[in-house]
C-alpha cells in the first residue's frame, strides 16, 4: 500500500472553489424552480411562451400566438403540434407543464 499524502494547498482551494460554483449553481436553480409552473398556452403572450416551455424560443413562441390568433384557442395540447417548428419531443417534453383552463 502507497503511503496517504495529505492534500496540498492547491488541492483545498480547488475543492473550496468547486464547492463554491456547486453551490451558486444549486442556489441558481431555486427561483427557476419555484416559479416554473404549468403555462396557459391559450393566454400566454410569445415572451412567457419562451421562457417557460422547454425547446420553445421567441419565434416559436410567436408562431404558437400567431396560430393560436388566426384559428382560436387550443383545445388540447396535441393542437401544438399543427404549429410549424412544434413537434412531438416539444410536446412530450413539455406535457407536464401546458395548461388549457383558461381558454378565452
Amino acid at each position: 500500500m502507497s503511503p496517504i499524502t495529505p492534500p496540498t494547498s492547491e488541492d483545498i482551494q480547488m475543492n473550496t472553489i468547486r464547492s463554491n460554483i456547486a453551490r451558486a449553481l444549486i442556489v441558481s436553480l431555486f427561483p427557476v424552480l419555484a416559479w416554473a409552473g404549468p403555462v396557459d398556452i391559450n393566454r400566454a403572450d410569445a415572451q412567457t411562451l419562451a421562457t417557460e416551455l422547454e425547446g420553445v424560443g421567441l419565434s416559436k413562441a410567436e408562431a404558437i400566438v400567431a396560430y393560436r390568433q388566426e384559428h382560436g384557442p387550443f383545445k388540447s395540447p396535441e393542437d401544438l403540434l399543427e404549429v410549424k417548428g412544434v413537434g412531438p419531443r416539444i410536446l412530450e417534453q413539455n406535457r407536464a407543464n401546458i395548461k388549457l383552463n383558461s381558454k378565452r
